[in-house]
């Protein structure tokens, strides 16, 4: 587990951020049925991205996301829920999941818990795989969390471009799931959180069809975040729909003063 620092509707007067939320789901056009599940509830936003075939892949999915449920702080909506905590209910949704599809099925998993740390609000944003967290920030996207992948190691190791690893052939080759493999460890990564914020998490049902130019212009034009995120998912649908596309939108505001 690393912890790194990096540059649905409540409030709370200790953060001064209250929270608004618009989410969907689709299955696409080319799949049988949607592998796909999330959670937007204050304070964890997530979308888990089954793999396995026909029933295992959503059962993985379905057993990450209640397992997230679960946690104490979905229920009360407290903003102190820590990378530790997290990688425990992760944890023990990867054992479910081995216990429950013999570990021929997993689960990618990536998101955002709004929390507070000494007394100032952050995204403490969460990721295995190659689901994805954005945050769209003073008119800039960008991409928070880092993907689990095949093109990802040939990104970083310099043998292939980003827009290399848009194409490959190999692109949806995940190193790292929930459920399956040897490596089940989540990244975390701390991002100081201000009003203004609109954070996207997705599927790579999204992002396998959208570039992150097109993403931005819908998540800067776009005010309403259930609008944003249904107009997210059309658009991944007109240019062929080819996977399950699961959209979260998050957009933080200034708490009203009272």
């Amino acid at each position: 587990m690393k912890e790194q620092p990096h540059q649905a509707a409540g409030t709370t007067a200790r953060t001064g951020l209250t929270l608004a939320c618009g989410h969907g789901t689709d299955r696409g056009h080319r799949r049988a049925l949607n592998e796909d599940a999330y959670l937007a509830q204050e304070p964890v936003f997530a979308v888990a991205d089954g793999m396995g075939g026909h029933e295992a892949g959503e059962v993985a999915s379905g057993l990450c996301v209640r397992a997230l449920e679960a946690i104490p702080q979905v229920e009360t909506g407290e903003r102190s829920l820590t990378a530790a905590a997290l990688q425990d209910h992760l944890l023990r949704a990867d054992a479910e999941i081995r216990r429950a599809t013999g570990s021929r099925a997993g689960t990618t998993l990536s998101g955002a818990v709004l929390v507070e740390h000494l007394g100032l609000p952050y995204w403490l944003v969460m990721n295995v795989g190659d689901s994805r967290t954005y945050r769209l920030s003073h008119g800039r996207l960008e991409q928070l969390s880092v993907d689990h992948s095949l093109v990802q190691e040939l990104v970083d190791d310099g043998e292939i471009s980003a827009e290399e690893a848009a194409v490959h052939p190999q692109r949806h080759v995940v190193t790292r799931a929930l459920g399956t493999g040897e490596d089940n460890e989540a990244d975390f990564w701390l991002v100081p959180a201000e009003a203004g914020d609109r954070i996207l998490v997705c599927s790579d049902g999204l992002t396998g069809e959208l570039a992150d130019r097109t993403i931005a212009r819908i998540l800067q034009t776009v005010a309403d975040p259930q609008e944003a995120a249904m107009e997210l998912i059309h658009a991944a649908l007109d240019h062929g729909g080819r996977d399950n596309v699961t959209v979260i939108v998050v957009d933080a505001l200034a708490a009203a003063v009272t």
